[in-house]
């Protein structure tokens, strides 16, 4: 009698937890009767159910991230090998719609399957190039958007595409880098020539100044102001204590101290 007893507690408390679901953040709950869905969201929290006529399905509604490896064709015809990230996001209230229309199994049906659709079509208007070099925003930016246009009906948000890890050919991979080195070395070369002619107008500048100087002193040296400062020179020469030899050519004056002429 114990025994019995004691197995249909058991039965009865596996019931119970069988019949309580939990749903957590970032996820909805759809609940499925008799093969019917119910068009009700479960929002986060705990949530009963008849666990012999019903379940309860989990769709997370939190941003999703997928990576594929894929070959991107371009404009020229090559095959660019990268890695693309998509993130993306479950509309709530469209939860019971994918589920009918689509199943769990969406990111492979829909978001994988529209991508490299977005993508082939997208990426064929490029040149290989591109999708190595400032470029790459605009394609992603078009992806995206060609995607959103296809999958926001069925209750998906495309929030970003990455192109990530863009692999260009071998023979085209050089040629953007040699390319890259001789724009650089232009540069270079550019900022060489713009330094030397700063340079040079530097020092024009600097001969110009001296030659302007040079004139205005010559043009400021009359006759009168020259045997000015002649006297002056020998007016300074004649206090000297030291002997001395002066020799002009008789035309500036000429200044003895008669105290020194003993």
């Amino acid at each position: 009698m114990k025994t019995s007893s004691f197995f249909f507690t058991w039965i009865l408390i596996l019931i119970i937890f069988s019949s309580c679901a939990v749903v957590r953040q970032g996820e909805v709950g759809v609940k499925r009767k008799l093969g019917k869905l119910d068009q009700k969201i479960i929002q986060p929290g705990a949530v009963g159910f008849n666990p012999f006529v019903a379940r309860v399905i989990k769709m997370p509604i939190r941003t999703e991230n997928v990576e594929i490896s894929s070959n991107l064709p371009s404009k020229e015809g090559l095959n660019v090998a990268g890695v693309i990230s998509i993130l993306y996001r479950i509309q709530p209230d469209k939860a019971p719609s994918i589920i009918e229309n689509i199943g769990t199994n969406y990111e492979d049906v829909v978001i994988v399957s529209v991508f490299r659709s977005a993508a082939a079509d997208v990426c064929s208007r490029f040149f290989a190039k591109d999708m190595h070099s400032a470029q790459r925003a605009t394609i992603e930016k078009e992806i995206k958007e060609q995607m959103s246009g296809l999958v926001a009906p069925r209750g998906f948000e495309i929030q970003a595409v990455l192109l990530k890890n863009i692999q260009l050919p071998s023979g085209l991979a050089r040629a953007v880098e040699e390319k890259l080195e001789a724009e650089q070395d232009a540069q270079r070369m550019e900022f060489l020539l713009e330094r030397e002619k700063r340079e040079a107008q530097r020092k024009m500048i600097e001969a110009q100044g001296v030659r302007d100087a040079q004139k205005i002193i010559a043009e400021g040296l009359s006759r009168n102001v020259i045997e000015w400062q002649s006297i002056e020179a020998f007016r300074e020469l004649a206090k000297s204590p030291n002997a001395k030899v002066i020799v002009t050519d008789g035309n500036a004056p000429m200044l003895i101290n008669p105290a020194g002429s003993n």
